[in-house]
């Protein structure tokens, strides 16, 4: 049991991470700069042998280096789990790089994937797993899901929308 429960925290971990990566911009000048501020959202995830369970997310993000790097800080919860992760994320051409740390649970990893034309492909690695992220924007709203086949949490779909300023 105590095994499943670190698996099902890490991949909560990459939800949030997942959510960090929704906020990449559609366009082809890409910049964080128009994803500053907060949002928020749910979804679920399905553990391998039960039924889904519900997410809530809240995200704030903070564009750094011309909007070229976003700090940001995410905190999800589930009905048996909340989580709290920071992450730093760059942006080069259509090549995303960063890292990203879960301070309840003290897990971390790195991020690395492509952003282009607002359709990201990312893989979220860590010690124990490794997620496959599909993640489209569209204006003030975000949709994405993560695949992590033999996980013991094998997918999660999260729907964000910006909060008003």
């Amino acid at each position: 049991m105590f095994r499943n429960r670190a698996i099902l925290r890490w991949i909560l971990a990459c939800s949030l991470l997942i959510t960090i990566l929704t906020v990449a911009p559609a366009c082809a000048q890409q910049s964080f700069d128009n994803v500053a501020g907060s949002w928020s959202g749910s979804g679920s995830m399905k553990p391998s042998d039960g039924p889904r369970e519900h997410v809530r997310c809240k995200v704030d993000y903070v564009p750094k280096n011309a909007g070229q790097s976003v700090k940001m800080n995410v905190r999800c919860a589930s009905d048996a789990y909340k989580m709290d992760l920071s992450a730093n994320i760059d942006e080069n051409g259509t090549t995303l790089s960063g890292n990203w740390f879960e301070s309840t649970y003290r897990q971390g990893g790195s991020v690395s994937g492509q952003n282009v034309n607002g359709l990201i492909e990312a893989k979220v690695e860590g010690q124990t797993i490794t997620a496959l992220l599909t993640v489209r924007t569209k204006g003030n709203r975000q949709s994405f899901v993560m695949e992590s086949p033999g996980a013991w949490i094998s997918q999660v779909s999260i729907e964000l929308v910006r909060d008003s300023r």
